[in-house]
């Protein structure tokens, strides 16, 4: 009787290799000779308020505001949502998917988020402003 042994080949074995970087983690993902590629693990967000800076980890499925409230920092918020606009931010630079708020298209451009619908997509940073600036800012859009 013949007796059937499997043993896997390098194409059948999936390895994963974290690899740091200065900017994001990344994980490596490599099948042997089919596919390399390359998925994003977390973003860094510096978050500025008031001349402090914080630096937090966030994954590209959690909003800036949960993770910094899950952090400890105190960040004026009130829905989470999206509609209130407690909680804004400029965007000093990086980028985030914001299509779940509320912000006119106008806003956007001009580099403004509000923390609670910012899911980011890439490292950035965020200064924490006033209400009343992009209140004020959203209104005045609202004519044009």
């Amino acid at each position: 009787m013949a007796t059937l042994r499997f043993t896997p080949t390098p194409s059948s074995i999936l390895t994963r290799q974290k690899l740091p970087t200065e900017l994001s983690s990344f994980d490596l993902i490599y099948n042997a000779g089919r596919s390399l590629k390359t998925v994003a693990r977390s973003y860094k967000v510096v978050i500025e308020d008031k001349g402090q800076f914080t630096e937090l980890r966030v994954e590209p499925d959690e909003t800036i505001l949960s993770k910094a409230l899950d952090s400890g920092l105190t960040v004026p918020h009130d829905c989470k949502l999206g509609v209130c606009m407690t909680c804004p931010a400029k965007l000093m630079s990086g980028s985030v998917d914001q299509s779940e708020g509320m912000l006119s298209d106008d806003v956007v451009e001009r580099g403004y988020a509000l923390l609670c619908a910012a899911y980011p997509t890439s490292d950035c940073h965020v200064r924490l402003i006033p209400e009343e600036e992009l209140l004020s800012l959203q209104l005045a859009t609202a004519n044009d």
